[in-house]
């Protein structure tokens, strides 16, 4: 494949989130991507009304324990915000580490773009309120979100990104919400390797995924820019092979974990 133009880093987001202590309030204006400005506040009326019903946690797929995460998303707009990176939490954005980046790793977040069921797709720094919302859930009249989302998504991001090389560190659920063009994806798979025969993980494989984004964005070397590429650079920290495109499916990026 061809050198690309530049590359891009999808991260899914997390399901729990790290509440703000303080912050700006929810303001539309200061998200990228205002093409999505509408969408983003219909998905956010439709969530408050539903988070307000009495069987509000049955409806969006969470446990009674996260009653108080449900009220939240009744008030979005009124809670303090942070940026993505630090509202989204668990142990893909723990092994990113976002917070330690200095200098040149740091001026590489902004290469980074984070998935979500509420806003479509943001960037790192995008101030957002802790919300609780799944690219799988059902809401109300819009149906499942990923394939609401992916409508609206794909001819904003298909010009956005256009000619980029996109690492997607993301799981199939948010991957539907905008798959991306396949010659220019490149999906990240972590499998463990005992007596010969592989399993594919999931916890590890956030794990996984966050080390490999983290070991990118550090690098002292330029960002790969083609799937080849990228391939050299995680073999520098991992056993890993690349399935290339294919018409219909793109790259996939195998890291074999010990079994």
């Amino acid at each position: 494949m061809a050198t690309m133009a530049g590359v891009i880093v999808l991260l899914p987001p997390s399901e729990g989130k790290t509440l703000a202590a303080s912050g700006p309030v929810l303001d539309f204006d200061e998200l990228s991507f205002p093409e999505l400005t509408g969408a983003r506040i219909e998905v956010l009326e439709s969530l408050a009304e539903v988070s307000a019903e009495p069987d509000a946690c049955e409806q969006l797929g969470v446990g009674l324990s996260l009653q108080d995460d449900v009220e939240r998303n009744t008030h979005l707009t009124e809670i303090p915000c942070a940026p993505a990176l630090e509202t989204y939490t668990g142990v893909l954005y723990a092994a990113l580490d976002a917070g330690s980046m200095r200098g040149k790793a740091g001026e590489r977040l902004s290469q980074v773009y984070v998935s979500s069921a509420l806003f479509g797709l943001l960037a790192a720094g995008d101030p957002i309120p802790a919300y609780r919302l799944s690219m799988k859930t059902k809401l109300a009249a819009h149906g499942v979100l990923a394939t609401w989302w992916k409508k609206r998504l794909s001819p904003v991001l298909d010009e956005e990104f256009a000619g980029q090389l996109i690492l997607d560190c993301r799981s199939t659920e948010y991957r539907k919400s905008w798959p991306g063009p396949v010659d220019q994806v490149v999906t990240v798979t972590a499998v463990t390797e005992k007596n010969g025969k592989r399993s594919v993980v999931s916890h590890n494989a956030k794990l996984t995924r966050g080390e490999l984004a983290g070991h990118l964005l550090r690098s002292r070397a330029g960002l790969p820019e083609t799937p080849e590429a990228l391939l050299k650079a995680a073999r520098k920290h991992y056993e890993a092979e690349l399935t290339p495109a294919t018409k219909r499916k793109p790259a996939e990026l195998t890291i074999v974990l010990p079994g």
